[in-house]
């Protein structure tokens, strides 16, 4: 399944290392992250709670940009 999560990111170096972070976080199969639109695209693996994992994606993502934002 794939999702569309609106986020908050400062420019677009940090952009790709959350994505980066994103794609490394267990139960995410893909993701993309759209420094422009502000848009992050997350393909879950079968079978995983969306939710339960874009909370690691986002703790992941903070590391990256501490102040960054995915509204879930």
């Amino acid at each position: 399944m794939k999702k569309t999560y609106e986020i908050e990111v400062d420019c677009a170096n940090c952009a790709g290392k959350m994505e980066a972070a994103a794609k490394k976080t267990a139960g995410v199969k893909d993701a993309v992250v759209n420094f422009m639109t502000q848009k992050m695209i997350v393909e879950f693996e079968d079978g995983q709670n969306n939710k339960e994992v874009m909370k690691k994606v986002l703790a992941a993502c903070k590391k990256v940009e501490s102040d960054c934002e995915i509204y879930l």
